[in-house]
């Protein structure tokens, strides 16, 4: 990695010393700053003093099983993504570049461009969406998600299509994104206007204007 750049910084919370302890030394020798707590508390005081571009959090009675429904309870709570125990460390080391490749700043457009959507803007240059002026908080699979929309817009994407340019492996989890993203920018997410549903293929983002 360039010596110039600082290197990702995650923060690894788990109540189990010994695999808190191996995966701060994995992680590390992969290229990572890695701080560790052993609870919930410790973590959000860590957070107080230090910036972290990545967060890994066991919640046991999550993580500790793997079915498709426990991983699709996971990303409704908030994830980005899920790891069921036990795990690869090498896929957890992939699965953690691949969000911090999608949570990177998009790559500067050639010109600049708005996504308007009723009180909704979408700042395509910037990845950052407003309502009614006011900051609108994204996740990282939510970003990545919008942000191939407004690039797209009017263009109609399979879950399958989805899936497979953000790197998620449930076509589920494209309809969790969805409707947490319709619950940010619709008047009324039941009945969207902008992020809709097209019958038979998928999604599409039908915005009032791009500028």
């Amino acid at each position: 990695m360039n010596s110039a750049v600082e290197d990702p910084h995650l923060l690894v919370v788990d109540d189990d010393e010994r695999l808190r302890q191996l995966l701060q030394k994995y992680l590390s020798s992969n290229g990572f700053r890695v701080s560790a707590a052993a609870n919930a508390a410790d973590a959000r005081a860590l957070m107080k003093s230090m910036a972290f571009d990545l967060l890994i959090l066991d919640v046991m009675m999550l993580t500790a099983r793997g079915d498709a429904e426990d991983r699709i309870t996971g990303l409704e709570r908030g994830a980005d993504d899920y790891l069921a125990k036990p795990f690869e460390p090498r896929e957890l080391v992939l699965r953690i570049n691949s969000l911090l490749r999608r949570s990177a700043p998009p790559a500067r457009a050639a010109a600049h461009a708005e996504v308007r959507m009723g009180d909704c803007v979408y700042d395509t240059e910037r990845g950052q969406l407003k309502k009614k002026g006011k900051p609108v908080r994204l996740t990282t699979s939510e970003s990545a998600l919008l942000q191939l929309f407004a690039a797209n817009a009017g263009r109609s994407f399979s879950r399958a299509d989805l899936c497979s340019r953000l790197g998620v492996a449930l076509e589920r989890s494209i309809d969790v994104q969805v409707t947490r993203l319709r619950r940010k920018i619709e008047e009324d997410p039941k009945l969207p206007l902008y992020l809709q549903t097209v019958r038979g293929v998928g999604y599409v983002l039908v915005p009032d204007r791009v500028a």
